[in-house]
């Protein structure tokens, strides 16, 4: 049986610091002009040079103020403060380029579903096809106070209301216009036929809606769904819904479980195990010979800000590490945020505040492939072919410096031994992720609103 071809995407944020914190006071690093407008469209042309499948955009609304109880460090460091909005990024990045996805992540909780249906369908035409969407629900309670809420909400019912903003998704995307309801007939002027064309009903728990969606139909209608949960509600939330779910591991034995649970979850919704794609976040540090690749990884270390990915660390899961000494064992405690990140610090009790600085030695908590061109793609390719993912999102190190390295050293690497495509299918993001068309699978729940 042929092994599979690996998938890749280039991870980013409309920021200064995303994962690997610190480096931006490398002095080959780009990432403060993050606020103009051709960094971002000379990133999207360097990645199609490069044949990247898409640019996953990470996004937070609220701040990091977990750690020390205040967000000194989270200003002097740049941890994903400030934050630009990603989609306001990719049409400007759609219109230089012609194959590049775009991934963008928008938190549902203070979304309102009726004129989000709206935006991420324009993204769709503007790119002609290549938008899809991270689906979070938020865990960072400065978040929740910024928009005038007490809290967050509690975790299990974050999900609740997010399957029912699907709903109301689906149906506005699917189900209210047919796909021959624009005929643009200039002779009898009829632009779009009225009986091709439907108001939107939905009366549920979180969400009433009643009205026509605004936009005409788009090449994928519904975008190309990604989520990152990991709980377990997380990952019923994935089975139902998601096309390709993003996941975080330091071994390949729980990356392992956790495709099989993804894939498991699928199944048990009704779905193909193999409809969801897996990527796993990794960080590639790579030169000529693996004696540069040290070199160039001991470079970004003395950059590097390993107490930054420890106040992002103290963040996701909702637990103020500075409170710890250097080694006592992290304990379990009742918080909000990321459940599955929050049980991975406290299981076992021999995690401590020394052992994730050690971890953050490069500024976040991502596996760091260091060596050669043909070490780091052999590595990557070990890890698809012994835990059944399906591709990875590079993080940045010093940007664009670690992608410009990639593409150089790596791709070829994966190209000479036939696991990376030498050029671009034709089509939609969905398509060319899944090789069969531009709309939802007949067995996604989103293809059951479908307008007949």
């Amino acid at each position: 049986m042929a092994r599979k071809q690996v998938l890749l995407n280039a991870f980013n944020m409309n920021c200064v610091g995303h994962i690997n914190h610190g480096l931006w006071a490398h002095p080959r690093d780009r990432s403060s002009d993050y606020h103009s407008l051709d960094y971002w469209t000379e990133l999207a042309q360097l990645l199609e040079r490069g044949l990247f499948d898409g640019l996953f955009l990470a996004d937070i609304v609220g701040v990091y103020d977990v750690y020390e109880g205040n967000v000194d460090l989270t200003l002097r460091e740049s941890i994903q403060l400030p934050v630009n909005d990603p989609l306001m990024l990719v049409s400007a990045m759609a219109a230089s380029t012609r194959h590049l996805g775009f991934g963008v992540t928008a938190n549902l909780s203070y979304e309102a579903p009726y004129l989000f249906a709206r935006r991420l369908s324009t993204l769709d035409h503007l790119s002609r096809g290549r938008i899809g969407w991270n689906i979070v629900t938020g865990y960072l309670d400065s978040a929740a106070r910024a928009m005038g809420r007490p809290g967050q909400v509690e975790h299990d019912r974050r999900y609740d209301q997010a399957d029912e903003y699907l709903d109301v998704l689906y149906k506005l995307w699917e189900s209210s216009w047919a796909d021959d309801a624009v005929i643009g007939d200039r002779e009898r002027r009829v632009y779009a036929r009225p009986e091709r064309v439907r108001p939107v009903h939905h009366n549920g728990e979180f969400y009433q809606v009643e009205g026509y969606h605004l936009t005409e139909p788009s090449p994928q209608r519904t975008p190309v769904l990604f989520q990152a949960g990991a709980s377990a509600r997380g990952l019923r939330f994935a089975g139902q819904h998601a096309e390709c779910v993003f996941i975080m591991g330091q071994d390949r034995n729980s990356v392992r479980k956790q495709v099989s649970a993804i894939r498991q979850a699928a199944q048990a919704a009704g779905r193909d195990p193999e409809a969801i794609k897996v990527f796993m976040g990794i960080t590639v540090v790579v030169g000529a010979t693996e004696q540069h690749a040290k070199e160039k990884h001991a470079e970004y270390l003395r950059y590097a800000s390993p107490e930054a990915g420890l106040a992002h660390y103290a963040a996701s899961t909702g637990i103020d590490l500075s409170r710890y000494g250097p080694d006592e064992p992290i304990r379990a405690q009742k918080t909000n945020a990321i459940e599955s990140a929050a049980k991975a610090l406290t299981h076992g009790g021999d995690w401590t505040v020394r052992r994730i600085l050690e971890q953050n030695a490069l500024g976040g908590r991502y596996p760091a492939l260091v060596g050669s061109p043909s070490a780091v793609a052999e590595q990557m390719l070990d890890w698809v072919d012994d835990t059944g993912l399906d591709g990875f999102n590079l993080t940045r190190t010093v940007t664009p410096e670690s992608y410009e390295d990639f593409i150089r050293w790596v791709m070829p690497e994966l190209q000479n031994r036939g696991r990376y495509k030498t050029a671009y299918a034709q089509g939609s993001l969905r398509h060319k992720l899944f090789g069969a068309g531009s709309r939802l699978p007949v067995q996604h729940p989103g293809a059951a609103h479908r307008f007949v």
